[in-house]
């Protein structure tokens, strides 16, 4: 609890105060599993909150979410406030201004970052990248940016990389090599990213990490709960997640030197997953950001089950100290022990390590900076109480409460704009269609040269046809002239008989026919001269003898 602008931690031969000024020296909660870490963790949240600090609570286990309702007394309660200097009738339980996130977005606002927000460089060092994978990775990136290309979610990474891979010559002589094997091996990379869930993390909106930096309408600073229930059982998520939270939070703060209180408090909950096989980027990272994010105001806790969980680089940046119940039974216990009572400045009136092991729950080894930043002797103290309440938030009113926050709406719905996904798969839609108009063009070409060849050869077939029929009927035509003349008839296949008789009768039938048309012309030109009525009789009567004896041919 606050009181005189310090956080009451607890109580021994005197209460152990946490001081603002020192926030940012970083600090450390260990203890064995039901010794008292998470009262500890809430109880530094709320003091400053209190002082309308924001902090931001990992919570692995789900236990953290009762911090946003109000505690209850009870005589158990009474009687520890007695014990820490505390009148309990002076003691206000209160929930807190409590805002919950979570990367899946069920136990809390949905939070997202783009893949160019954690950039090539974080990416290959989470993905333990070769130098030659990482060069493939930041060209592609690089392609990426020269074209407008925005890279936001997985599925643009993966089309961008397939699409590097499949144009790598035309790029040699711009960006460098790029080989099919990285390629392929950077996408089986983010392959086990995908399976562990990060298309939910990657997209837009993007977290933007000043809405971690904000305070209720009563001052109080909010406390921010990611919800890691399930992120905690994806390790590569949740190191993706934490590399790009603490890169984009260094970069983003600028540099205030030692504050009279911090501007934002990290509390990393159950710290040993964040170490245990975590890649090795991650480590370095938080390295680096323990020893130089305290000149940007912003103090980091972590709360594990030993100080051996954490490696030693991160340990000797945490000054301030709550040391809980250890219990050693193998060797390895009994020097993680020493190493811990090691690390206290020690207390002439007990020995450090002997207490380790004999502290009861909510009693711990606390030794805090002063206003000179020295350590100071360790006691044993009894840890105050939270305001809030000891246990978790039910589901049920934590997505109320989430629904009812002012942020829900900004982050709630994915957006997926158009990208480097969308834009290369337009450019590969419109490539078919044009390779398919192609296509349809040469065939329409092809079957038009084979229609013209049909037609020529149809042509061909019909004029040699027409030959052959012609060779044919000539060649009967003349084998009938060989039959008639052999047989003595004429060109008409007439015997000689025939042929007389139609000689007599074709003569008597012109004959008769030039007489009938002169007789029919003179009396039709009867007034007409003797000569004209002879001429045109004789030129009548010779057409008409013409066409009788054409008849009887």
């Amino acid at each position: 609890m606050l009181q005189d602008g310090k956080i009451l931690v607890g109580k021994g031969e005197d209460q152990v105060w946490l001081l603002p000024g020192m926030a940012n020296r970083h600090g450390l909660i260990a203890g064995a599993t039901g010794t008292g870490k998470t009262v500890t963790l809430k109880v530094l949240a709320e003091g400053f909150s209190d002082m309308g600090v924001p902090v931001f609570l990992a919570d692995i286990k789900g236990d953290v979410s009762g911090t946003a309702l109000a505690g209850t007394d009870s005589e158990k309660m009474r009687q520890r406030l007695q014990n820490v200097g505390v009148d309990p009738a002076a003691f206000k339980y209160t929930g807190y201004p409590c805002r919950f996130w979570d990367v899946f977005g069920r136990g809390g606002i949905p939070v997202r970052a783009t893949v160019t927000d954690v950039g090539p460089v974080l990416l290959s060092r989470l993905l333990s990248l070769t130098d030659a994978q990482e060069g493939v990775l930041n060209i592609a990136f690089r392609v990426a940016d020269d074209n407008g290309w925005e890279v936001i979610d997985l599925k643009d990474l993966r089309a961008m990389l397939a699409w590097l891979g499949e144009h790598r010559a035309e790029f040699v002589n711009t960006y460098g090599n790029v080989t099919s094997q990285s390629v392929g091996a950077i996408q089986r990379a983010l392959l086990s990213l995908e399976n562990d869930g990060a298309a939910d993390f990657f997209g837009e909106p993007s977290l933007d990490i000043a809405d971690w930096f904000s305070q209720a309408a009563d001052g109080r600073g909010t406390i921010n709960v990611l919800h890691c229930v399930q992120l905690a059982q994806r390790p590569l998520l949740y190191a993706t997640f934490m590399l790009w939270m603490l890169s984009e939070l260094y970069e983003a703060l600028p540099e205030v030197g030692d504050a009279d209180k911090p501007k934002l408090v990290f509390f990393f909950d159950e710290a040993h997953m964040l170490f245990s096989d975590a890649p090795k980027a991650l480590v370095e990272k938080v390295v680096q950001v323990v020893k130089l994010i305290r000149s940007k105001g912003v103090g980091i806790f972590f709360i594990s089950q030993s100080p051996a969980d954490i490696p030693d680089a991160v340990l000797a940046q945490l000054n301030n100290r709550v040391q809980h119940a250890l219990h050693a039974y193998t060797p390895a216990e009994q020097k993680a022990v020493r190493v811990a009572a090691q690390s206290f400045r020690a207390n002439p009136a007990f020995k450090t390590e002997d207490a380790i092991g004999e502290l009861g729950t909510g009693v711990a080894l606390v030794s805090m900076l002063d206003e000179k930043g020295v350590p100071s002797v360790v006691q044993k103290a009894t840890i105050c109480p939270p305001r809030s309440a000891m246990t978790a938030m039910d589901d049920a009113a934590r997505a109320m409460l989430v629904a009812n926050d002012a942020l829900y709406s900004k982050y709630k719905d994915a957006v997926d704009p158009r990208s480097a996904y969308e834009i290369l798969d337009e450019q590969a839609q419109a490539a078919a269609q044009a390779e398919a108009e192609a296509q349809a063009e040469k065939q329409a070409e092809k079957e038009a040269r084979e229609a013209e060849k049909a037609a020529i050869a149809q042509q061909k077939a019909a004029e040699k046809a027409a030959r052959d029929e012609e060779r044919q009927r000539k060649a009967e035509e003349k084998a009938l002239q060989a039959q008639y003349k052999a047989e003595g008839r004429d060109k008409y296949g007439r015997t000689k008989m025939e042929q007389s008789i139609i000689r007599a009768t074709r003569s008597t039938a012109k004959s008769m026919g030039r007489q009938a048309t002169k007789s029919i012309t003179r009396g039709l030109l009867g007034n007409s001269s003797k000569t004209v009525r002879n001429a045109a009789s004789q030129f009548a009567g010779n057409i008409v003898s013409d066409l009788i004896g054409g008849f009887f041919k």
